[in-house]
């Protein structure tokens, strides 16, 4: 029997076999989400067979301490495992393995989600172009037609790829933005702009492809990379409610070419994207991992730790071999998608560390970055579903996002849940209040996302979000605000108010920009999120 558990003693339990029919595979599917991790990781529960014969008993025998010898008879999830003498007979071997390549698979899954989100970034960019020479602006604004994880609705989004052989690549960037660059397994390589060397000014960056060893001209802000693949990502600013400023500082200022080319630099070809579809999201079932193997295919290892690529090469994605599943391994890995996919919803809407929470027992409003750490190594120890929480809902990794910086970069605070713990419902009506003097040097905003595709939240409005910059917002005569969340607009509140989409849940953001000392000693702090109108039932 080919299958990743049994039934055992009257109890039912997953059963995953080669060869069952298109309907039974996907009645499997939508099951696994549920039993998967309880069928196939419960601890085992171990019954010995008291009727098998006791070796004999010889010159050299002495009493093995409790714990060390298991029985050849075990009843486990897996359903009855069989072993003589410790050695599995072939049935117990196919469960073991089929159980091992599950494990690897959700593994590879929660790691590989970071990987798989800045390949789904490369091919979204590359759409409007060609790597290096093609910078993609949204001049306009990035909007909800976009599909790219928890985009804000105020910064002025610029984004190129860039893409390195064997030679450094200069990268001339504008003054006055928020800048960094990622590398293609998702990890930080150096910052630009207000939070980098050049203090905001702009400057030249040279980035040195893996392994560089060659010589390194003086005149430039150096950073190693371990990827040939990069995303360089920068925000502008609105002045006066403009994106012009930011727009024309970056088509006056910005260029990406070979260091040997720096004399006769290439044009760049500037794309607005305002308004258009734009897809820069991973898959979350079975194909995940095909984007996963690209990236390992494309670069090299030495920039991922040896622990996340031996998870994906225990389930056949090795660098320079290719990937090809049988019909055993597909099963798995769709399984495995389904379980890692329910996994990192989970950590990511209702956590259960208290570090997620900004204020433990008291609130549902949560840290993107739990310990402070953008690396997410606490106390020597990697917080593994953090991180995958993190890039199934987000993107871009710089230390700024993370430390305390007092009145620059911005401060984040998330939730998906009201004030009673429920679920956020685009069919009901909410409310927000936030104390006077929000502590916030530039401004504050709140952008709503679908829960599914964590992007913004579309609705009737182009931009699903609203800030203290909005024109006709009611300031409290405290100088507090409320405000409102729901399908309609409260009478005498449409300038408070974002709209919902009844059938929908969503999420949201509450951003702080130029993050001020109350925020961090938690002497302010946001309201909850509550339910004002039960709406109308689904």
């Amino acid at each position: 029997m080919n299958d990743l558990s049994s039934k055992s003693s009257g109890r039912n339990f997953l059963v995953l076999r080669t060869g069952d029919s298109p309907m039974v595979s996907r009645n499997l599917y939508h099951s696994v989400v549920a039993v998967a991790l309880i069928a196939l990781l419960a601890e085992a529960s171990i019954a010995q067979d008291t009727s098998a014969a006791k070796p004999t008993r010889m010159k050299m025998t002495t009493e093995i301490p409790p714990g060390i010898v298991t029985p050849d008879d075990i009843e486990t999830r897996l359903g009855d495992l069989s072993f003589f003498d410790g050695v599995p007979n072939d049935e117990t071997v196919q469960k073991a393995y089929n159980f091992l390549d599950f494990q690897h698979a959700v593994q590879a899954y929660m790691d590989g989600t970071k990987i798989a989100s800045m390949d789904a970034i490369r091919k979204g960019l590359l759409e409007s172009g060609p790597a290096n020479t093609t910078a993609v602006l949204f001049e306009d604004l990035m909007d909800s037609k976009a599909l790219f994880l928890t985009a804000n609705t105020t910064s002025v989004y610029m984004m190129a790829w860039l893409n390195m052989e064997n030679e450094p690549m200069v990268i001339e960037t504008p003054p006055d933005v928020l800048g960094f660059v990622n590398d293609h397994w998702f990890k930080y390589v150096t910052d630009f702009g207000r939070l980098g060397p050049d203090e905001g000014k702009g400057g030249k960056f040279l980035i040195l492809p893996p392994g560089y060893e060659g010589e390194v001209p003086e005149g430039y802000f150096v950073a190693r990379t371990n990827t040939y693949g990069n995303w360089v990502i920068w925000r502008g600013f609105q002045v006066d409610g403009s994106t012009k400023t930011a727009v024309d500082a970056t088509k006056k200022s910005y260029r990406i070419y070979p260091l040997s080319k720096k004399d006769n630099p290439p044009e760049m070809n500037f794309v607005n994207v305002s308004g258009k579809s734009f897809n820069t999201i991973h898959r979350m079932d079975e194909h995940i991992f095909e984007e996963i193997n690209e990236v390992v295919q494309a670069e090299p290892s030495m920039g991922e730790s040896p622990e996340v690529l031996g998870h994906m090469a225990a389930i056949g994605i090795k660098k320079g071999q290719p990937f090809k599943p049988d019909a055993r391994m597909k099963r798995i890995l769709r399984a495995a998608a389904a379980a890692g996919g329910m996994s990192v919803k989970t950590i990511w809407a209702k956590p259960r560390d208290e570090m997620f929470y900004f204020y433990p027992g008291e609130s549902n409003w949560m840290n993107p970055f739990p310990g402070g750490e953008y690396t997410w190594v606490l106390d020597g120890a990697t917080l593994l579903d953090a991180r995958a929480g993190f890039h199934f809902y987000a993107t871009g990794i710089t230390p700024a996002m993370a430390k305390k910086i007092i009145g620059k970069g911005s401060k984040y605070a998330y939730t998906y849940l009201d004030t009673d713990g429920n679920p956020l419902d685009g069919g009901k009506t909410y409310k927000v209040h936030l104390p006077p003097n929000v502590p916030a040097k530039d401004f504050w905003s709140f952008t709503l996302y679908d829960n599914q595709t964590r992007s913004m939240l579309q609705t009737d409005e182009r931009f699903p979000g609203i800030d203290n910059n909005k024109p006709g917002m009611i300031k409290n005569s405290d100088g507090s605000y409320d405000v409102y969340f729901g399908p309609k607009a409260p009478e005498g509140q449409e300038n408070n108010w974002v709209q919902t989409v009844p059938g929908k849940g969503w999420n949201t953001i509450f951003r702080l920009y130029g993050p001020l000392e109350p925020w961090y000693d938690k002497t302010w702090r946001p309201g909850e999120i509550e339910l004002v109108e039960e709406g109308k039932k689904r």
